[in-house]
């Protein structure tokens, strides 16, 4: 079975974020879901990709699994019997499709933040998750690599990675017009993981001094206080920070949250207090917004901001589309390379079939000296002899035309009966 590749998407685009919080995945859990959908699907090379705005999982079979992907991906998560996911989950069932939505989702085309500097390191951990799990081919790998070049050359030809455009940028941004009228505002995020750090020194970078970092591993938070200038506090003091603070950001996991509706309520707020969650599933109850003086904003509300910055991005799209279907036609032409590397391998091994037998003919007469420079001498003349036909079958392969000469060389060299001669001597 060759490879033949599938999708199937939940993203913001389609999916609000009770749903994507549903289904999200950790990494652990990544890695749990691809070795069940390996053992009790039969599927052999698989990626998946679950950030905050998309959970997507590809994989490589003739047949179609939605089905049986999702009704397992229902059961992982401990959902209800009646729970649809496919209204949510777009099916990509076309090759050629699915593996230009996985360029465009790991080049940050797809983001919500468009060109978000985060989903390339997210795709090459899900990769790795791939890969410990035995779940990534040669060509699965080689398309991996091709999307981690492809996104390198959009570093190095294009403004398109310029500047710092992704969610906890836009979160500092937001941050900045809400507190527009406060002098010095006093800010706290929760939690040091990737999207915590990166708000973190998008904070130091925007001028931002009072800024409290607490985390459930003091010393992580300790580490990064210390690096962007600001002060670590123990998780311990939760609740005194949030009553003290004007901008609360939570970019914490786990699943509960951590703060609650009910706590909230009780808080005397003179003026504003401003609670970000960038967590997903959320960390902040929703309710949280409904208390006065309060004001809650979640990965949905935070929308991209229309500056140099964003628009130098979108200015480049044209740019960065050429490039990744560069990228797809190089990919492409490769994997048609490889379906003649089979009939090329047995060309060559016809060839040195005939060779052997022939050099052991007149070898015995020969001297070692004499026998060694007559064995350079015919290995020299069948490279030259299988370079042009094997030139000329890659050559015709990215023209779509290589079928016929594949058979043509098939037959003249009676390859299937040299192939199961070889078959026959190795038992």
């Amino acid at each position: 079975m060759g490879f033949q590749l599938k999708a199937l998407s939940l993203s913001y685009k389609h999916a609000p974020l009770t749903i994507r919080e549903t289904v999200a995945l950790s990494e652990d859990e990544s890695a749990q879901f691809i070795f069940q959908i390996k053992e009790l699907i039969g599927i052999s090379e698989a990626l998946i990709l679950s950030t905050c705005n998309r959970t997507e999982i590809y994989y490589s079979a003739e047949k179609d699994f939605t089905k049986e992907i999702l009704g397992l991906l229902r059961l992982f998560k401990k959902l209800p019997s009646q729970t649809d996911l496919s209204s949510y989950f777009e099916k990509i069932d076309n090759e050629a499709i699915a593996s230009r939505h996985l360029f465009r989702v790991s080049i940050g085309l797809e983001s919500q933040v468009v060109g978000d500097i985060q989903i390339t390191n997210q795709v090459k951990r899900a990769y790795q998750i791939s890969a410990d799990a035995d779940m990534a081919g040669p060509i699965l790998h080689r398309m991996m690599h091709t999307v981690f070049y492809t996104n390198k050359r959009v570093v190095q030809e294009t403004p398109f990675k310029d500047g710092a455009a992704s969610v906890s940028y836009a979160a500092v941004e937001l941050i900045r017009d809400l507190t527009l009228n406060i002098i010095d505002p006093q800010v706290l995020l929760i939690g040091v993981g990737e999207i915590g750090t990166d708000v973190a020194r998008n904070l130091r970078d925007a001028d931002f001094k009072n800024v409290n970092i607490i985390n459930r591993t003091f010393e992580k938070s300790k580490e990064l206080a210390g690096e962007c200038g600001f002060e670590a506090l123990k998780f311990e003091e939760l609740h005194d920070l949030v009553e003290n603070s004007d901008v609360i950001i939570s970019t914490v996991g786990g699943g509960k949250p951590i703060i609650e509706y009910n706590w909230i309520k009780n808080i005397e707020i003179p003026g504003y207090k401003h609670f970000i969650d960038l967590s997903v599933p959320r960390s902040i109850e929703k309710e949280v917004d409904q208390v006065n003086g309060a004001s809650l904003y979640n990965i949905d509300s935070i929308q991209a901001k229309t500056n140099e910055t964003l628009n130098k991005r979108l200015s480049s799209i044209p740019h960065v589309e050429r490039i990744i279907e560069e990228a797809i036609e190089e990919f492409k032409d490769w994997t048609k390379e490889m379906a003649v590397s089979p009939a090329i391998k047995e060309f060559k091994n016809a060839l040195e079939d005939i060779r052997k037998e022939e050099m052991a003919k007149y070898l015995k007469n020969l001297d070692p000296k004499q026998a060694k420079m007559l064995e350079q001498i015919t290995k020299s003349m069948m490279q030259k002899i299988v370079k042009l036909p094997a030139l000329n079958l890659k050559a015709a392969c990215r023209r779509d035309d290589a079928d016929s000469l594949v058979d043509g060389l098939k037959e003249l060299f009676n390859l299937e009966l040299q192939k199961e001669q070889q078959r026959n001597y190795e038992k």
